[in-house]
């Protein structure tokens, strides 16, 4: 099984690709925000042909039960700055492009392998959203969970990904580590401390994913 995985940072590329060896898995790059995930994920698409296509790196995190550190997976995905309006069809909802799926699932399969995993981290499934904010407030978290009060976490790549993903028919899954938890942060201070303190140590359990998928790392 060939695995792609796409990241949307230099700092998350090398810490990840430090990690994987070999032929059947990809680390790849896409750059920030949801045009430059779609292309990523259609480049690696057209030249790697993976089986499976993971976005990893990190993510912030919402939720009572959603800690700095812990894993967050998608078992449905969204855009929380998309809004196609009700003129012409009102049957579309807040979040959704038109004539695709009100919200994006992983594979089944991929989702279960996610959860099943024991590697000493706690790993919540759920909704997770993506816009082309960096969310360094606690005033536009808020107004992200106005629309999606269920949701545990908050990117800018994922969702763009999954609907490259569905649009090719490859199977997709986000997988990401919490970074700060903006409804109690200030100025973004938990997403600095946390490359400076532990994100090396996180992105390993995007390792234990992958050998559970199967894989020669």
């Amino acid at each position: 099984m060939k695995v792609g995985i796409i990241v949307a940072m230099d700092k998350e590329l090398r810490q990840l690709k430090s990690l994987f060896e070999g032929a059947d898995v990809m680390v790849s790059k896409c750059g920030i925000g949801k045009v430059n995930a779609a292309l990523g994920a259609q480049r690696m698409i057209n030249e790697f042909h993976p089986d499976v296509i993971i976005s990893s790196g990190c993510a912030g995190g919402n939720g009572d039960e959603v800690d700095v550190q812990d894993v967050v997976v998608s078992a449905q995905l969204a855009y929380h700055d998309v809004y196609c309006g009700t003129a012409i069809d009102n049957s579309t909802q807040y979040g959704q492009v038109q004539g695709l799926p009100v919200r994006f699932e992983p594979a089944p399969w991929l989702l279960q392998k996610a959860l099943n995993l024991d590697c000493g981290v706690k790993i919540h499934a759920g909704l997770m959203v993506t816009g082309d904010w960096f969310v360094d407030s606690q005033e536009k978290m808020r107004e992200i969970i106005r629309h999606f009060p269920e949701a545990i976490a908050v990117d800018m790549e994922s969702c763009a990904i999954a609907q490259t993903c569905y649009i090719n028919k490859v199977p997709f899954i986000s997988f990401r580590v919490v970074s700060d938890m903006p409804l109690k942060d200030s100025h973004a201070s938990q997403y600095h401390d946390f490359w400076n303190t532990v994100a090396e140590r996180s992105f390993a359990v995007t390792k234990s994913f992958v050998e559970s998928l199967g894989n020669p790392v």
